[in-house]
């Protein structure tokens, strides 16, 4: 990592600690390098700010909406992180050339399936992309949560800091165990990728995913060893 970077990152971490309260000890379960795919839930602003920063890895590679560069502050930093554009209203062959290179190159790359802020905490539904990106690159796939932080500007008005929650899973695998990836194979492994994300979680968050914690998986193996 340059030191450039290093200090963007450090500045970053001080201000959001005046503003939250950042729990980052399990980011520590995040390896030093890839291929990997990071999965995570996507609450608001706050998750490329705390995650790109407390990492301080510049092997992570973060996926994100095209419109987000738009925003000058957010332009320069994810420039800076390596952040991959996506067109999110139509197939982006170019994001995904872009993230089967980044695992290629043992580079970790993080993406919220969502699609979406969830604004409230509850986690939505996933987008199938990921799935694509796991399937064709092979590589392992680690669920990320993060929670606490949905009344962060309510907080922010009565200058409260924001507890900011950050939870990791063990690393899977996808294994179709024969199938092929039909439409409705990907919506199910889909469901099921967001179901560790969901595992992650507490109760409150999971109304769109009942029986998180029974959960039986079809065709995710996990890895318990790492």
């Amino acid at each position: 990592m340059n030191r450039k970077l290093k200090v963007i990152n450090w500045v970053i971490r001080n201000l959001i600690q005046i503003v939250c309260r950042v729990h980052p000890e399990e980011l520590s379960k995040v390896p030093n390098d890839g291929p990997v795919i990071l999965v995570g839930n996507h609450i608001n602003f706050l998750e490329a700010p705390v995650m790109m920063p407390f990492l301080n890895n510049a092997n992570v590679i973060g996926v994100a909406k095209r419109e987000s560069w738009n925003n000058p502050l957010f332009n320069f930093l994810f420039n800076q992180w390596g952040v991959i554009p996506i067109e999110r209203e139509m197939i982006d062959r170019e994001a995904f050339s872009k993230s089967i290179e980044a695992l290629t190159n043992n580079k970790i790359l993080a993406i919220f399936p969502e699609g979406t802020r969830s604004k409230n905490g509850h986690l939505l539904k996933g987008k199938p992309g990921v799935v694509a990106i796991a399937i064709k690159s092979k590589a392992p796939l680690m669920p990320i949560s993060f929670y606490g932080y949905e009344d962060f500007w309510n907080n922010l008005k009565h200058l409260k800091r924001t507890d900011f929650h950050v939870a990791v899973g063990d690393r899977f695998h996808l294994n179709l165990n024969g199938n092929g990836l039909s439409k409705d194979v990907r919506e199910e492994v889909t469901d099921e990728i967001m179901y560790k994300i969901a595992e992650l979680l507490p109760a409150k968050y999971l109304e769109n995913y009942p029986n998180a914690y029974q959960k039986t998986y079809k065709y995710i193996v996990t890895d318990k060893a790492n």
